[in-house]
């Protein structure tokens, strides 16, 4: 087990200044999406969710997940913080609670939803611009 080399109170402001938009692998799929051609909203106020972005007149919706906050599986971002397990545990159960239900309410509203992972925008950018392109022209 590691020993945190912070104070819990320097600890609770680092993790507190993690920023929820216009994060580094959000913006790597924006500037990958532009290059593409295809013109998109941000941040879909108005949608379950809030999708990272939103291509309306396509109805699909992209949203970019952060491996650790949002617990992509198999994935080494994705580790499990070694103190405090049962609330690190709480607090990402109802992380992927909510993205669930971000992403039936808008299917259910007759949306398509790609979700992309941290990692993803780290590694091989032509499969992530492949997947990219798949996504919207069909």
């Amino acid at each position: 087990m590691l020993v945190d080399v912070f104070s819990p109170q320097k600890r609770s402001s680092i993790m507190a200044a993690i920023k929820g938009k216009n994060t580094k692998p959000e913006l790597v799929v924006r500037r990958l999406v532009w290059g593409l051609g295809f013109r998109y909203r941000l941040h879909g106020r108005n949608l379950p969710g809030r999708p990272d972005l939103v291509f309306p007149g396509r109805r699909k919706v992209i949203f970019v997940h952060g491996c650790f906050w949002h617990r992509h599986d198999g994935c080494r971002l994705a580790y499990k913080p070694s103190t405090r397990a049962e609330f690190w545990q709480e607090k990402f159960d109802l992380n992927r609670q909510r993205d669930l239900d971000a992403v039936n309410a808008l299917e259910d509203l007759g949306w398509t939803v790609l979700i992309i992972w941290e990692c993803q925008t780290r590694r091989d950018i032509k499969l992530l611009e492949a997947m990219v392109m798949e996504f919207i022209e069909k």
